[in-house]
């Protein structure tokens, strides 16, 4: 019997980098998660390297340290990347091929090639095919086959969602992962990884809005009957609330963050505990100590909360799915979704359902499989793919070994 493969997710994220390590069972494929960290990164902004060397130093280090924890230095060597970002773009597209044999079953080569002729698609230079996911596919002008292998057909079509990125903004992280000594094994769109883990089939089947709040930006993705049928990324997130408080309150961007987290609500009516009791906080010298009547908070926090779910709203009007995602409602996930009272204000603004979306048959750590912030690098090591059409043509080379070396003795001179 094999030993366990050891695997690790790396979410690059809203000024952070999460990562998530686990081991594979060489049998059964089922993972176990083993433990995760956080840390800040000056080098990524809105899932965008920014800075190469202060993101693979990012990279290294949260990597190490959650090594270090599972007792397993030095075990992990290639990494399932997480991408999202405005860089992000998707669309819906169809494919058709001709059943020409006198035996018209549809055979695994048949479903393949269809889905691969949906990337003859006019894309700009600079820009790649990370996935392609299947949607329905359509025998003879009959829709909502799941599954056409086996059934006869003439013609034999596909409705496909399909996810591009940026060539440049890929080729950044990848040498970040490279320079830090690793190897990336795959990108994959946290968004369709977060949303497998985090989304029941059941909520999927009915219809419902997915939305995973990060710092710098929100990701949406809408599933119906079965299937991802939109996905969207907005260039705002949590990180604005505490922008606000920056400045309203004249502190720094980590005191207005602690003060966020702390005594931060998303509106006073969701707000825990004593809203008038007066809260200390130091100035953005650094030095002087101030104070603030808690309520007030409310006065800054409020209305970009009111403002990020309105351009949600918005978005879900425009995708023309608004109507089918009442059933299943909203799962709210990521790191900005643990202001207290946001979910109810979601709510509230939205007029749908809205739950938090935590991992689910996961085994690991519950700091780490049950905490929003770490989903989408959970979902990396959990996310499947139906077939090689799917993938990216960036493949990893194996060389993480050497990457490390290099690394070690770059480290020494």
């Amino acid at each position: 019997m094999g030993k366990p493969e050891i695997i690790a997710g790396l979410d690059v994220g809203s000024a952070q980098v999460v990562c998530v390590v686990g081991q594979r069972d060489p049998v059964t494929q089922a993972i176990e998660i083993l433990g995760g960290g956080r840390r800040a990164c000056k080098g990524v902004k809105a899932g965008v390297v920014i800075n190469i060397a202060e993101t693979a130093s990012a990279i290294s280090r949260v990597l190490e340290e959650t090594e270090e924890k599972v007792s397993m230095s030095g075990a992990v060597h290639n990494v399932y990347i997480g991408i999202r970002g405005s860089h992000i773009q998707t669309f819906n597209h169809h494919g058709a091929l001709n059943i020409a044999r006198t035996d018209k079953e549809i055979t695994v080569e048949d479903r393949d090639h269809v889905i691969e002729n949906t990337k003859a698609v006019p894309i700009s230079a600079d820009r790649e095919i990370v996935h392609v996911i299947p949607q329905d596919f359509i025998l003879d002008r009959q829709n909502g086959v799941p599954d056409p292998i086996g059934m006869e057909a003439g013609l034999l079509e596909v409705d496909v969602h399909i996810v591009t990125a940026s060539s440049n903004h890929l080729n950044n992280i990848w040498k970040a992962v490279a320079n830090a000594g690793f190897e990336v094994e795959e990108p994959l769109y946290a968004l369709l990884a977060v949303g497998d883990l985090v989304v029941t089939a059941e909520e999927k089947d009915l219809g419902c809005l997915l939305i995973d709040m990060g710092g710098q930006s929100t990701s949406m993705a809408i599933y119906t009957e079965g299937s991802i049928r939109f996905t969207k990324e907005l260039p705002i997130g949590a990180d604005a609330i505490t922008h606000d408080l920056a400045h309203a309150l004249r502190t720094s961007i980590l005191q207005a963050q602690q003060t966020k987290e702390r005594y931060g609500a998303a509106s006073r009516e969701f707000a825990q505990g004593d809203v008038d009791e007066e809260i200390e906080y130091i100035g953005v010298d650094g030095r002087t100590p101030k104070t603030i009547r808690r309520h007030l908070l409310f006065d800054y926090i409020a209305p970009r909360v009111e403002e990020i779910f309105m351009l949600i709203q918005e978005e879900l009007q425009n995708s023309n799915y608004a109507e089918q995602v009442s059933a299943g409602g909203v799962v709210l996930t990521g790191g900005g979704s643990l202001l207290t009272g946001l979910s109810a204000a979601a709510e509230q603004i939205l007029e749908l359902p809205v739950r938090l979306g935590v991992p689910h048959d996961v085994h690991g750590p519950a700091d780490i499989v049950a905490h929003p912030s770490y989903a989408t690098a959970v979902g990396l090591l959990h996310y499947r793919h139906t077939g090689d059409w799917s993938r990216s043509h960036r493949s990893a080379k194996k060389t993480g070994a050497w990457q490390k070396v290099r690394s070690y003795f770059g480290d020494m001179f």
